[in-house]
């Protein structure tokens, strides 16, 4: 018998490697010659009756040839040197290439018979292996995968009783399927569970299908005597029995209310598992249960599963080894990337010049192969009508690009995407909200979330976003010239009907070649100004030019009636033709990564800035002019301001701003700001306060200060308050976040009160000469997130933090002493001897 061979071969080679005294170059060539036939028998334990008769014979035949060559390794590694065993060796060298161009001739083979049975069989149920995309390729290895199966597999066989569901979620792609086909493939799985069914719901489902499909999985355990309708079939079948359902590829709620009426819960352990790439349908069957969310691999993990997926159990040519590295770090960590490269690879050799062109073009190598293209789709069509554009529009950021939620939300809101509230919530929410939804239908990755949960910044993958750029192409939603690359070919059908450009530098030569009546969004990512053609577009609404330096703004600029939102680099004085864009409501006038230029130079707003009503966003460097009463108007509509100097918060004027939610100041003026800062009280919606100064002495005095009692945040940062002084803050009922920076208060003891700070929780004190903190756990009731970085006269994490019930997590980091990290350290040791195994200390500390 074939496997017969493949096993005794197992079993000869792990004897001469683990027994015999072999040399590091023999077991490297004895291994090289068996790791093909690990995957033969595997083959031959799935497919026993199905080989056909030559392919057996084949396989049989190799593991013979292969078991003496291995044990003539051992014979001649033992013999004398001399002309006849030099001649054996060659021989044997021989020998051993032919065998392993052998095995890998049949391992070609037996992959594309895998391959072609997987196409054909389109009604399995019991044991589906990937996705219900037609045609898609087998994850079926588990690299990158160890963890979560673990994970997987002490919830499915721990001591609960009763019924539980486990959901795995996770982008298109990203291997849940695969996760959970070796979880229920395992042999422990298959021990504890009377009955394990597998089926696969997909988006187009039908309620009578997948209770036929159940009935069917269970045919071993369905006999003539059960009556009534499928459903009670298989209820009756479940019924006292451990069961193991997995429901595979599940889109809607809907699919999991027709299913849950007929599994009973007879507190035997019996469980399902669900896969979906919608947070919202894993969270529904059961709230308390923790999602299983898969993540995206690692270079290595990659890079593993791609040698795998190519050579098998063959070492990886050296020749093609950088190669490898290269077209896994390409694939960008999606697991389905590297399974149809390697596919790709597979076929062309081993020629490096053909893997290195691949490499240069891993994306389009993958996104031709129609059945990964139909993967992702899956998850754009399932989209709803209101969450198209916006994901869409993520599509016009260059790739590799980190987005800013703060930027992504106001261009939402001018390009008229976000659904008008009900008044209960701003449209900012609202597109917040929308950008949630995204992220839960897992088509949006998070960079980074602010402390209170909020998304700091986001991305697409590389390959989510082809796919966005391709849908956006085909519905004239935008156009991103960087998919062209011959200028003298720009076809008509492309230059008419756009809307929406994304501009890199290679594609301002066709900017001019576009029609641009229907022109109304521009976002440019380049250095290079298009100050000169603005007068073409005459009906922008959206003009991004943030990153583009102007040393004087074009006059067509004040004829775009239309804008909403403007965000250009410009330094100096602004016209009063500003007042001609009557629909502005963002305005945004550096580069966020120019900040080392705005102390040196301020830009000065005219009195027309206040005759521009609809504004709700302004952000630049300076000071709002003082109407001195020569204008009744008021930005009411107001919710941004930054960066403003403290000069400008006059009664008057800050009477003209009353709904600011988020205000920055500057402190530098050389001017008293104790009594500008007073009036902050009158600002009764503000949420979110920076107050920060580039002067070295102190600026705030014994007088009390007082911020609106509405403050949620607060950053602090050079303004060299007494830390005594900082009970005023600490009063503050609603403040939630702190952050003291860069010597934001002076002194070198902090004592703290009963009956400070009551909603706070983060608390963050960054460079600071603070020496002793004096402090009880009633005076940060509900603190949950401590962080101190750079604290270097820090004596210790006072042992009260240690006994906030709400703690969860204390980060040391920067330069700090060394008793400062054994104080957190033993608050970690008494929290866990409390029971508290959620709290964390991290510690990146420099000496």
């Amino acid at each position: 018998m074939a496997y017969a061979g493949a096993h005794s071969l197992a079993q000869i080679t792990a004897e001469i490697i683990f027994l015999h005294p072999v040399s590091n170059k023999e077991k490297h060539q004895i291994r090289s010659i068996y790791y093909p036939f690990i995957f033969l028998k595997e083959f031959l334990e799935e497919f026993p009756d199905e080989t056909s008769n030559n392919l057996y014979e084949r396989i049989k035949q190799a593991a013979r040839e292969a078991e003496y060559i291995i044990v003539s390794i051992i014979s001649e590694e033992n013999q004398p040197q001399c002309c006849a065993a030099l001649a054996a060796k060659s021989k044997l060298k021989r020998q051993v290439k032919m065998i392993m161009e052998q095995t890998n001739s049949i391992s070609m083979e037996v992959r594309n018979m895998k391959h072609n049975r997987a196409a054909t069989i389109k009604d399995a149920v019991q044991f589906c292996a990937s996705s219900s995309a037609a045609g898609l390729p087998s994850i079926d290895s588990m690299a990158g995968l160890h963890e979560d199966s673990i994970a997987i597999k002490s919830r499915l066989c721990d001591e609960s009783p009763n019924l539980q569901v486990i959901p795995i979620c996770g982008m298109g792609g990203i291997g849940k399927t695969t996760l959970a086909k070796s979880v229920y493939d395992d042999p422990l799985t298959q021990q504890h569970f009377d009955i394990r069914v597998w089926i696969t719901i997909s988006q187009d489902y039908s309620a009578d299908v997948i209770l036929s499909e159940l009935l069917a999985c269970m045919k071993e355990f369905h006999n003539k005597s059960l009556g009534g309708l499928v459903g009670e079939k298989v209820f009756k079948i479940l019924k006292c029995r451990r069961y193991l359902i997995i429901m595979d590829d599940i889109w809607s709620v809907e699919a999991w209310d027709e299913i849950r009426a007929i599994l009973p819960d007879d507190g035997n352990g019996s469980r399902v598992m669900l896969t979906t790439r919608l947070t919202d349908v894993a969270a529904y069957p059961d709230p308390r249960s923790p999602l299983h969310k898969m993540r995206l691999m690692d270079e290595n993990q990659s890079c593993h599963l791609l040698r795998q997926k190519v050579f098998g159990h063959q070492d990886c040519p050296l020749e093609l080894e950088r190669i490898v590295e290269e077209i896994a770090r390409n694939c960008k960590g999606l697991p389905l990337a590297v399974v149809v490269v390697a596919g790709i690879l597979s076929t062309v050799g081993e020629d490096p010049a053909s893997w290195k062109a691949i490499a240069e073009d891993v994306r389009s190598a993958v996104t031709s192969k129609g059945h990964f293209e139909n993967v992702l789709s899956l998850s754009y069509t399932h989209l709803p009508h209101y969450l198209r554009p916006c994901f869409l529009y993520m599509g016009m950021f260059p790739e590799d690009h980190e987005i800013r939620v703060s930027k992504l939300i106001l261009l939402w809101v001018a390009e008229n995407f976000v659904r008008r509230p009900d008044g209960s919530k701003s449209l900012e929410e609202e597109a917040k909200e929308c950008l949630e939804d995204l992220v839960r239908l897992n088509l949006v990755l998070v960079n980074k979330r602010k402390f209170d949960g909020e998304i700091k910044s986001c991305s697409l993958h590389d390959l989510m976003r082809d796919l966005c750029v391709r849908k956006a192409h085909e519905g004239k939603f935008f156009l991103d010239f960087r998919g062209w690359h011959d200028r003298r070919y720009f076809p008509l059908a492309i230059r008419e009907n756009q809307r929406r450009v994304s501009v890199a530098p290679s594609g301002l030569p066709y900017l001019s070649k576009i029609d641009s009546l229907t022109i109304h969004t521009i976002l440019c990512f380049h250095r290079k100004s298009i100050a000169s053609m603005l007068e073409r577009f005459r009906l922008l609404r959206v003009l991004d030019v943030g990153d583009v330096y102007v040393r004087s703004l074009p006059y067509e600029l004040f004829d775009l009636f239309h804008l909403v939102y403007l965000a250009i680099y410009y330094l100096g004085t602004i016209p009063a033709a500003i007042s001609e864009l009557h629909n502005l409501q963002t305005l945004t006038l550096h580069s966020m990564t120019a900040w080392r230029h705005f102390q040196a130079r301020w830009i000065y707003l005219p009195n027309e800035i206040w005759t521009l009503p609809q504004l709700r966003h302004l952000v630049f460097y300076g000071r709002l002019p003082d109407p001195e009463e020569r204008t009744t108007s008021s930005l009411e509509n107001l919710q941004t301001l930054s960066l403003v100097s403290h000069a400008m918060c006059s009664e008057r004027i800050l009477r003209m701003i009353p709904n600011l939610k988020k205000l920055e100041i500057d402190c530098s003026e050389r001017r008293p700001c104790q009594s500008f800062l007073n009036n902050l009280v009158l600002l009764h919606q503000l949420e979110d306060l920076k107050l920060r100064s580039s002067l070295s002495d102190e600026i705030f005095h014994k007088d009390i200060l007082t911020f609106p009692r509405t403050l949620k945040k607060l950053t602090l940062s050079r303004v060299h308050l007494p830390w005594e002084e900082l009970t005023v803050v600490g009063l503050l009922p609603n403040l939630r976040v702190l952050k003291l920076t860069h010597w934001a208060c002076k002194g070198d003891t902090w004592e703290t009160t009963e009956g400070e700070f009551p909603q706070l929780e983060f608390l963050l004190i960054e460079k600071s000469g603070l020496k002793h903190w004096i402090t009880e756990s009633s005076h940060f009731p509900v603190l949950k997130h401590l962080v101190l970085d750079d604290c270097w006269e820090l004596a210790e994490v006072p042992k009260g933090i240690g006994e906030i019930p709400t703690l969860e997590l204390i980060e040391v980091k920067g330069i700090v002493r060394m008793s400062v990290v054994e104080s957190a350290k033993r608050i970690l040791e008494e929290q866990k001897e409390w029971g508290n195994d959620t709290f964390q200390v991290r510690c990146m500390n420099r000496q």
